[in-house]
């Protein structure tokens, strides 16, 4: 994980850790004594796509420097249902203390990128790219983010604050596509990308027009899809957007279009089966 990023998730960490700890592990404290040193086994209780291990390994440090991660993968491997992950070693109290918040990090992480890989295996990555959108768990999308690039997937812009897309109330706002992006092209660096959101293929040409970058083809049918990428004619990108299931993905991906963005890779992805079991 990037290093400049840790201090950003240490911050998510100790706040979950303070939310499951408060002022202390009453159980394992009166039962255990605290220079009793174990080792836990983490094992995958079904198939999966790892995201997280230095995220789990973090929580445990966070408690006590002295617990260590010994790890059979990486994130982004694919794990098969039953193998073990790797082993937590340390002082026992911090191992216990620490299970839960470390699981529930590992376990939906890893959730995100099995459920982003399973989107991706049904796309050509040649032609297309599976990306995200800001629809995350608030105070968590950093480490969601890295997820989704765990599970093959791409990164949407992270934030409003680093890429521009003109969605369709700027543009009721600013009272058409053409005065919207002539706004956003007298304010704003000339180096950023500027991409505006259509609902019909009139809305693409008006976009194309008025000098967009890329175009978010906001719930279109497939026809109008295929329309769309015949109009366009690979001078802009174009990205497929709106309701998109595993079911639908793959028609999707053969309209021509360049990128399909999923909210649900985040906002529906369930936690995966994952177990720390004392050895």
């Amino acid at each position: 994980m990037n290093p400049s990023y840790v201090s950003q998730i240490d911050k998510i960490i100790d706040s979950a850790l303070e939310e499951d700890l408060g002022p202390g592990d009453i159980t394992t404290s009166a039962i255990i004594d605290p220079s009793i040193k174990r080792r836990a086994r983490l094992s995958a209780n079904e198939e999966i796509i790892l995201a997280g291990i230095g995220v789990l390994s973090r929580v445990f440090s966070r408690l006590d420097p002295g617990i260590s991660v010994e790890c059979n993968y990486h994130d982004g491997d694919v794990v098969p249902n039953g193998d073990d992950i790797g082993i937590v070693k340390g002082s026992m109290r911090g191992i216990l203390s620490g299970e839960r918040t470390a699981l529930n990090f590992l376990q939906h992480l890893s959730g995100i990128a099995t459920l982003t890989r399973r989107y991706v295996e049904k796309t050509d990555p040649s032609k297309v790219r599976v990306i995200d959108t800001r629809k995350t768990t608030p105070g968590l999308r950093i480490l969601e983010k890295y997820a989704v690039r765990m599970g093959g997937g791409i990164n949407h812009r992270f934030g409003l604050f680093d890429g521009i897309l003109i969605k369709d109330n700027h543009i009721a706002a600013a009272g058409s596509i053409s005065k919207a992006l002539a706004e956003i092209k007298a304010k704003v660096p000339h180096t950023l990308r500027i991409e505006v959101e259509v609902e019909d293929t009139k809305g693409v040409e008006a976009a194309i027009s008025a000098g967009a970058d890329a175009i978010l083809l906001d719930n279109m049918s497939l026809k109008e899809m295929r329309e769309a990428v015949s109009i366009a004619r690979g001078r802009v990108l174009l990205e497929a957007s709106g309701g998109v299931t595993l079911e639908s993905i793959g028609k999707i991906s053969k309209t021509g279009v360049d990128l399909i963005s999923v909210g649900a890779i985040t906002h529906s992805a369930r936690s995966v089966d994952i177990s720390l079991e004392l050895i």
